[in-house]
């Protein structure tokens, strides 16, 4: 039957909009965070080939005309070893927990593992939505891109199996269109304007964590972090100023930071210094400063002044 709007040429009304938060979820290093960014069409959460890079959640507001995505990228789920990893973990299940839509990412070219088939297992049993997005579509051939899609189907009946490319986007938009289709109809919950609901210093902190743990090797990225001891900015100049201290729990850790006579600091200080510059479209001076603290990633008072 034809709808009589139309028949009088009167346009129908526009579709209900939709909001709603998703919680990136997955293994640790599968492309939660490159995903993240590549939606965002910025970089908010740090990438790099350590594991366990994402400690804390981070919120991206994406706005458009039919839909308000609010995506959670959250820490790898995995099994925790100290205070910090169940922190970590703690943090990931409780932003799945209150999430509208989970997006489940895994990596394709590594394959389904025991940690993986869990998962699915909990997912089974969830309140709420599940889109499976399958990521490195650039890596994997379409057959084996079949075969696990097929593989997670019967982990998971009746749930949308999206390949994509979190690295060069191919095939997101088919994700954000399935993805869209699961959150709850409702109006915007952020101004259009806004992309994350933390302030400058979290990523200032980030992107100099970034840089320690591309420069570094060993047991030195998983024992470190970076304290934001002052941010100022100076508008009148196009400035701000930060001093950050970076936590070690040995002295021997705090040696490879420094580097021979300092080389690997004044490294990790300009690249970081670039990054920032780069994110706060403003010129940055930068001091860092290496402080060991045996253990900081077990004790609770450490991890809650770095908002672990």
């Amino acid at each position: 039957m034809i709808d009589e709007q139309h028949q009088r040429g009167k346009p129908a009304d526009p579709p209900e909009y939709r909001a709603g938060f998703v919680a990136l979820v997955g293994r640790p290093n599968v492309g939660k965070s490159t995903l993240l960014n590549q939606i965002m069409g910025r970089k908010l959460a740090i990438v790099t080939p350590k594991p366990q890079t994402t400690r804390h959640r981070i919120l991206g507001v994406e706005t458009r005309p039919a839909a308000q995505f609010l995506f959670v990228d959250t820490p790898g789920l995995h099994q925790p070893h100290n205070l910090m990893g169940e922190r970590m973990v703690k943090t990931a299940r409780q932003s799945l927990a209150d999430a509208d839509v989970a997006l489940w990412v895994v990596d394709a070219a590594a394959g389904l593992f025991d940690d993986d088939r869990a998962l699915a297992g909990e997912f089974a049993s969830a309140r709420q939505p599940l889109v499976i997005a399958l990521n490195k579509l650039d890596r994997v051939p379409r057959a084996r891109l079949l075969e696990l899609s097929q593989q997670l189907g019967e982990l998971l009946p009746g749930r949308h199996v999206v390949p994509v490319s979190a690295l060069t986007g191919d095939n997101v938009g088919e994700l954000l269109t399935t993805v869209e289709s699961h959150l709850p109809v409702s109006p915007a919950l952020f101004p259009a304007d806004v992309q994350t609901d933390l302030p400058e210093r979290f990523f200032a902190a980030e992107i100099v964590r970034e840089q320690l743990l591309l420069a570094t090797h060993e047991e030195v990225p998983y024992q470190s972090a970076v304290r934001i001891e002052s941010f100022e900015e100076r508008p009148g100049k196009n400035l701000v100023v930060i001093a950050a201290t970076i936590l070690v729990a040995r002295t021997s850790q705090r040696a490879i930071v420094l580097g021979e006579k300092g080389a690997r600091i004044k490294h990790i200080g300009q690249q970081a210094r670039h990054e920032l510059e780069r994110f706060l479209d403003v010129r940055v001076y930068l001091e860092l400063h290496v402080k060991v603290d045996e253990k900081w990633f077990t004790k609770a008072h450490a991890l809650g002044e770095l908002g672990l």
